[in-house]
């Protein structure tokens, strides 16, 4: 692409000499003869030490903050250039979000990715073919693909977009985290609707955020950057994350002073699925039944249905997508041939695992066995909350194999036996993985709920620095068809 094209995003129309551009890059390992190299500060590193290597690997433009070395490649400076790199990168994938998508952002500490799978699942029960950019990765049709963060690069952001216009999609719904939003990783990108779901203390120290004030300003930069902003009223942070917005207001929530409300919240539940089912008045009057259980699938709901309401989507076709919805590893139900119910999730730290396990006890199972491990390699602190809490929660906790990483699987183990011991839960150890979900399915029980803790969408473990593929999904059934082969 032309050099003057990519700068026009900038505004910079002299002082440069025209050239043609191969890439933009902003790792100088990654650089490439011709390309635009941009220099970003981050919390390890910063792009400017860097500049004369990249001229020296092929570099041609040099885009910093501030002068550098670069022998035979233009340097152009600009006051921030992880915003430069958002707006130069959306020129070179041919500004996808602004002439051929419309972009939902969705931000919030809990509830994003559930949420984005929920709009994502109206919307195609509505027609409409759409993606989706988050934790789980970029879902494109049937096809993911992974990210190294929920909100990536600027660059990665762009052309992932330019992927779903690609593909014909029209809408992208987004995950953005506070972290993009505070770099500069989602900038000029006008958004649709943003959606905030909830806030609390999450994110703070180290290379996140300096304090809960910095988390929620980074939060609300997403209200100045979309037409419509979606709200949880029942949230109390809910006027920090609106202050200085400019957008359109529609609030959604449980109580009265909603413009969309939530009612009569009650459980759905049969062998093998586990839902909730609420009323939902005010704008729009109809039953919302949901496949995912859990009183804050109904808040996550009601933020889906007031997004797509916004966006004009018929009642129909919410009453189908947020019935339908599946977001893999998040009480993820897997069919199985028992009367019992098996599920799936990410929970991996004491508070989720709170969440989930209490969520699961309000269905009244026979049994809640909850099978689990922990990272290796992380603080010993959290495998104790962990036990304690499943100890307390669960009828049995099944004590397993995660990431054991670098550390051996037994000594994790004693750690979260270490929290067990303060309750009165009971327990099995069964290290390998696989043994410990056959055991599971081997001795489930009419009316158990039993939850396979941990890795959720992870299709890996990560054991001595490799990692092996281990979809649960796909052991399940082996190991399934294996007990069927023996009984027959």
């Amino acid at each position: 692409m032309k050099l003057s094209k990519l700068l026009s995003s900038l505004g910079i129309s002299s002082g440069f000499q025209e050239a043609e551009v191969s890439d933009i890059v902003y790792d100088s390992r990654k650089v490439k003869p011709d390309c635009l190299f941009v220099c970003l500060r981050g919390s390890a590193s910063d792009g400017h030490r860097y500049a004369a290597d990249a001229a020296r690997a092929g570099a041609c433009v040099i885009v910093a903050e501030e002068p550098v070395e670069a022998p035979g490649a233009q340097v152009l400076l600009t006051g921030d250039t992880k915003t430069a790199l958002a707006l130069l990168s959306a020129a070179f994938f041919g500004n996808p979000a602004e002439r051929e998508l419309k972009v939902i952002g969705i931000t919030g500490t809990k509830g994003k990715t559930t949420t984005a799978y929920m709009v994502h699942s109206i919307l195609e029960s509505a027609g409409h073919k759409a993606g989706v950019m988050g934790t789980i990765g970029v879902l494109i049709g049937d096809e993911v693909t992974a990210l190294e963060n929920t909100t990536p690069a600027s660059y990665e952001v762009q052309k992932h977009l330019r992927r779903m216009a690609d593909a014909g999609c029209e809408y992208c719904v987004m995950e953005a985290s506070s972290i993009g939003l505070k770099d500069q990783r989602v900038a000029g990108i006008p958004f649709e609707v943003g959606v905030f779901t909830n806030f609390s203390e999450d994110h703070i120290g180290g290379v996140e955020h300096r304090d809960m004030q910095e988390y929620l300003e980074s939060k609300a930069k997403l209200f100045s950057m979309c037409k419509t902003g979606v709200v949880n009223l029942d949230d109390d942070n809910v006027e920090g994350i609106l202050k200085g917005h400019t957008c359109k207001v529609k609030t959604y929530g449980f109580g009265q002073a909603a413009q969309l409300r939530g009612a009569d919240c009650r459980h759905l539940t049969r062998p093998g699925f586990l839902g909730i089912a609420f009323e939902v008045a005010g704008e729009l009057a109809f039953t919302a039944e949901v496949g995912i259980p859990g009183r804050f699938n109904a808040y996550n709901a009601l933020a889906a249905i007031a997004c797509c309401h916004v966006l004009g989507i018929p009642v129909e076709a919410m009453k189908q997508g947020v019935s339908r919805v599946k977001v893999k590893g998040r009480v993820e139900p897997v069919p199985v041939p028992g009367n019992y119910t098996l599920l799936l999730d990410y929970a991996h730290n004491a508070v989720s695992m709170e969440n989930l396990l209490a969520t699961l006890r309000e269905y009244e199972p026979k049994r809640l066995i909850c099978m689990f491990g922990a990272g290796g390699n992380r603080p010993k602190v959290r495998r104790y909350e962990m036990g304690e809490m499943s100890g307390r929660l669960a009828d049995l906790s099944v004590l397993t194999a995660d990431n054991s990483r670098f550390e051996n699987v037994l000594d994790i183990i004693e750690d979260i036996k270490t929290g067990i011991h303060k309750t009165a839960g009971k327990y099995v150890e069964i290290p390998d993985r696989r043994e410990a979900i056959r055991w599971c399915l081997e001795h489930a029980q009419d009316g158990d709920i039993i939850v396979l803790a941990g890795k959720g969408h992870e299709d890996y473990q990560e054991i001595e620095g490799v990692k092996r593929p281990f979809d649960e999904r796909v052991v399940i059934q082996e190991i399934l068809r294996e007990m069927k082969e023996k009984q027959a």
